[in-house]
């Protein structure tokens, strides 16, 4: 039997949660807790599909689901797994759990399969690709919310199998994003932001705009045809320069659960009956492309005085709770600004700051749950590999 085990990280908002729906620009940092997707061929034929020792049921696992329609189609002869998750993100807290066991999936999957190109020079371009999932290609099929299995690839000379690789180096960031956010959008009814997934898959720090933006390194652009039209993300990477100061995030889950779509729907209630408050969301993008300038010079002074002010907006636009403004205040005193991560009304709020030890025990005492990571973290990795391929593709497949 194969095995391959891949990891992702989660994530968390520093700015520009809700005014990134209509145009401002959003920012999030990948963070070190992580998934870990472990997948192995199952010894028999016969048996069916397991996840953490339980029997695999598609509607439990949409994203699972989705991507075995996409990677690992039985119908093309994919053999039964045995599938593994673990990790530290707490679901269903904003953290981005669901974006990265998509990541790390994807990885173990593409790994285990391997991938042809249509040239035998072992070039590993992707223009080479003769079955995979680009930015470069179409890929309106692969945003298919109808449960059906998607033949990977690519048509005419494109597609025609000539040389096969099968070990991580197969691996793409983009591919992974693409799959992740794909399936998100699958899970969440035709509706998702990349912002996720993409973090997850290149960690860092990922900067979401509906426009290029010219001092940050362009990653590439994502479309979705969504219920209310299609919408358009340009995804960037900011580095940050190298520092002698080092910050942390401390994150505290108060425990309330608020579903994203009631908070977001919220806030467009609000617009929709005072459009004079668009104003409120284009301060938050003003908010946020300062932070954005801060990170770029590395005063972290200036991005957490970014974060308070982002707060302040939010609290106005009625996203906040009491039980987010009672961890907040705690974080105050030690941290460089606070605010809520996320869509708010319950899940998290995250600190920046140089204590995290007493950030993290102010935020305790005041009721919160807390994680403590560092600032920017990688991105997806593959953790361990046995006997590929776990499935060699055909030519013909």
């Amino acid at each position: 039997m194969g095995r391959v085990t891949a990891s992702a990280p989660g994530k968390c908002i520093l700015f520009g949660e809700h005014a990134v729906v209509y145009g401002q620009p959003a920012v999030a940092v990948a963070i070190e807790q992580r998934i870990s997707v472990s997948i192995e061929t199952l010894g028999s034929a016969s048996e069916s599909w397991k996840i953490n020792g339980m029997q695999f049921e598609p509607k439990r696992h949409p994203h699972v689901q989705a991507l075995r329609n996409r990677l690992w189609q039985p119908q093309q002869g994919a053999p039964n797994l045995i599938i593994r998750i673990n990790g530290d993100i707490p679901p269903a807290s904003g953290l981005g759990s669901s974006a990265a066991l998509s990541v790390a999936a994807s990885a173990a999957l593409r790994t285990a399969r391997g991938r042809w190109f249509n040239k035998v020079d072992a070039s590993l371009k992707i223009e080479s690709w003769a079955e995979g999932y680009s930015s470069q290609f179409e890929n309106e099929k692969l945003y298919s919310i109808e449960d059906q299995e998607i033949n990977a690839r690519r048509e005419g000379d494109f597609g025609s199998a000539k040389h096969y690789v099968a070990d991580q180096s197969v691996v793409d960031e983009d591919e992974c994003a693409l799959l992740a956010h794909a399936v998100e959008a699958v899970a969440q009814g035709g509706r998702a932001s990349p912002m996720d997934a993409s973090t997850c898959a290149h960690g860092g720090i990922i900067l979401l705009s509906d426009v290029l933006e010219s001092q940050e390194e362009y990653l590439y652009t994502r479309r979705l045809k969504m219920p209310e039209g299609e919408r358009v993300w340009h995804l960037h990477s900011i580095d940050l320069p190298k520092s002698t100061e080092e910050v942390f995030l401390v994150i505290g889950n108060t425990g309330v659960h608020a579903p994203t779509s009631h908070q977001v729907d919220k806030v467009a209630a609000t617009i929709e009956a005072h459009p004079e408050r668009m104003k409120e969301i284009e301060t938050i993008g003003m908010i946020a492309r300062r932070g954005i300038q801060s990170l770029r010079e590395g005063d972290y002074a200036a991005v957490g005085r970014a974060m308070s002010e982002n707060q302040i907006m939010l609290q106005g636009l009625g996203v906040s709770c009491p039980e987010l403004e009672n961890l907040i205040r705690a974080a105050a005193p030690t941290s460089l600004g606070a605010k809520l991560t996320g869509a708010g009304g319950g899940g998290c709020m995250v600190a920046l700051t140089t204590n995290p030890k007493q950030t993290s025990e102010a935020i305790e005492l005041a009721g919160g749950r807390t994680l403590i990571s560092k600032f920017g973290n990688v991105g997806l990795s593959i953790d361990e590999t046995e006997n590929l391929p776990l499935w060699a593709t055909q030519p013909d497949a």
